[in-house]
Order: C-alpha cells, then structure tokens, then sequence
C-alpha cells in the first residue's frame, strides 16, 4: 500500500512538487558601514510571480518578469541612481523558508553577481 501511494505521488510529476514563493521573505545588504533589511512581498499564481521589494529610503519598488519554474524563481527589478537606470535580476531555488541564489547586474560594463539569501518572514 504505500509503496502504491509513493508511485502515485511521483506519477504527478514536477507540479506536485513546486515550491510555494508567496508570502514576504527578508534579507540584508550590507552597503559600506550600513546594514540595510531588503524585503520582497510575493504573490505566485503558477508559474507567474508578482509582488514588490523594498527600496533604499523605504519604498516599495514593483518586481518585472517574476517566473517560477518548479523550485525556481527568477524576477527584476529596475532601479535609478543619479539619474542611470539599471536592471538587478534575482534568481533562487526556493524551499519551504528561505530562498537561495544570486542576483547580477551590470556595472561600468560588467556583469557582477553577488550570493542571496532570503528568510521567510510570514
């Protein structure tokens, strides 16, 4: 008998297994001597992915082209700063209380990319 339930819950294939992105998952950033908590707001409806993240003075910034594909989740985010608009794309493998992955984004012709760890925090 549970070797047929086991058979039967592998039969579903990779949708049965996707992870849950919503809900609001924090982190911080540390930027010269200041440490700054970044939080990302999150609605997922199969594989699109929609929410905001925090800015620099505390607003709230609407995330582009948010995917999931099975524990992946993929979004941008534009940014400005003295006037030069940049793009910071987010990747990570979501499980059921943090997200782990990279961000990148260019810089003087580079792409530089950087570690990312979020926590769930509801």
């Amino acid at each position: 008998m549970m070797v047929a339930v086991l058979l039967a819950f592998l039969s579903l294939g990779s949708s049965a297994l996707a992870a849950d992105a919503t809900g609001t998952w924090t982190w911080t950033v540390q930027r010269g001597d200041n440490t700054i908590e970044q939080t990302l707001k999150l609605k997922q409806d199969g594989e699109k992915l929609t929410g905001t993240i925090s800015g620099r003075q505390g607003g709230e910034t609407e995330i582009e082209d948010g995917k999931v594909s099975e524990d992946t989740i993929t979004f941008k985010v534009t940014r400005e700063f003295n006037g030069n608009r940049f793009v910071i794309s987010y990747q990570g493998k979501v499980d059921d209380e943090t997200i782990k992955g990279e961000i990148s984004f260019d810089r003087q012709g580079e792409t530089v990319k950087r570690p990312w760890e979020a926590k769930r925090a509801e």
